[in-house]
């Protein structure tokens, strides 16, 4: 894994742009742009939100417009245009248009995304002045992806980056990815935005299958705050450019797809995690031994989304109790008695009852920048983890004036 793809990674047939075109208020990139060179098979995840942003409702619609087979990208930070009515219905089907337009497209090969403060209109006539400078500055360099990943940046204190790889057929496959979140993460899909680009050649039906499956042990397995956005957009385009054959369902090859897919997902996923606003480390909780993996899953999301457990792992409080009693409130029926409990290596909990052990030195373990915690009730094979990070006084801090 590459969490900063350099040339030789990079899928061949794509080309980055980024500008700032005045969207942040920084003067930082802001616009950003990606193509195949030839039509790519598309899949994406989309936000559950019940408030959906204008770029959400366009993208999936031109999804199903070109049947899964799209060429380009354009994504804006700065500004959510959700909440903004038939002004911002009409701001993102411009920006597409003139996409579309400044590559010789149809609009409905182009998705929009777009992340920001939500209910203030976009500026949308910045971007339209922009484009023709961004499109004709399109790259295939890891200088320019780079630029892409840092343009769709809000409150991300770094940018996110992964790469992967493969064989198949003789041919190298290569996958990259990028990713912006930091706050509003509680995905129900997948995270605020992520972008995944491949050369391999896979159908778009497999491809969509393949991103459901992966999202669901990656991008649907962390959280940093509870709140899911309005504009969560996971999106992977395949355009088949390595000269391998085609994917098939099940082989060989699909099971070394999904691997490299799920490898990328996952890093971009816990960069996110790790770069939680205000947040300090990262909390990884493993259920296991469940009845179902539903039920594991359950259990710990519900363990790593409660303020109180969240909180004591800022302050490094190995308050154990915390843990089992978000457990038992997760709606997942289990035996108390049965159940055991590790933090950051160290049980704390056996068959329901406390364990002697020494605080201050546990105290000083939950206080690195990776700390497990495996809840396991004895119930069953299933197991599930979820992650998720601390929740710090900063944290309150930066959203607290996020928008004064």
């Amino acid at each position: 894994m590459n969490h900063a793809p350099s040339e030789a990674a990079l899928p061949h047939g794509f080309r980055f742009a980024a500008t700032a075109c005045g969207l942040k208020k920084t003067g930082a990139l802001d616009l950003a742009i990606f193509s195949s060179d030839v039509p790519a098979s598309a899949a994406a995840v989309f936000t559950q939100n019940l408030v959906v942003a204008a770029p959400v409702t366009l993208s999936k619609k031109h999804l199903q417009l070109s049947k899964g087979r799209m060429r380009a990208v354009v994504v804006n930070a700065g500004n959510a245009n959700c909440a903004t009515g038939a002004q911002g219905d009409a701001a993102s089907l411009r920006t597409v248009e003139e996409t579309a337009h400044r590559l010789r497209l149809q609009p409905h090969e182009v998705f929009v995304c777009s992340t920001g403060v939500i209910g203030v209109q976009l500026p949308v006539e910045k971007i339209l002045r922009a484009l023709p400078s961004l499109t004709r500055n399109r790259r295939p360099s890891a200088r320019s992806f780079a630029e892409l990943s840092l343009a769709i940046c809000t409150t991300d204190t770094r940018p996110k980056t992964a790469a992967a790889s493969f064989k198949m057929a003789g041919k190298k496959i290569h996958l990259v990815g990028c990713a912006k979140g930091a706050g509003m993460i509680h995905p129900n899909m997948a995270t605020t935005l992520a972008f995944v680009v491949t050369d391999a050649v896979i159908s778009p039906p497999l491809l969509q299958k393949t991103l459901s499956e992966v999202t669901r042990r990656t991008f649907n397995s962390i959280s940093v705050d509870g709140d899911t956005s309005t504009n969560d957009t996971l999106l992977v385009l395949a355009n088949g450019e390595a000269g391998a054959p085609a994917i098939q369902k099940d082989s060989k090859a699909h099971r070394a797809f999904t691997t490299a897919l799920e490898e990328v997902c996952q890093s971009l996923a816990l960069q996110i995690v790790a770069d939680g606003e205000g947040a300090q480390r990262v909390i990884e909780i493993e259920v296991r031994h469940a009845k179902s993996e539903s039920a594991a899953r359950r259990i710990a999301e519900t363990i790593a989304t409660s303020p109180l457990v969240k909180t004591a792992f800022a302050g490094g409080d190995p308050n154990w109790g915390r843990i089992f009693a978000a457990a038992g409130r997760s709606g997942v029926k289990f035996d108390p008695a049965l159940v055991d409990i590790q933090m950051a290596g160290i049980p704390v909990l056996r068959r329901g009852q406390p364990l002697d052990f020494n605080e201050r030195a546990a105290s000083n373990q939950l206080l690195a920048e990776h700390v497990p915690v495996v809840v396991d009730l004895h119930a069953g094979d299933a197991r599930a983890r979820y992650w998720t990070c601390d929740f710090t006084a900063e944290y309150v801090r930066i959203n607290a004036s996020y928008r004064t």
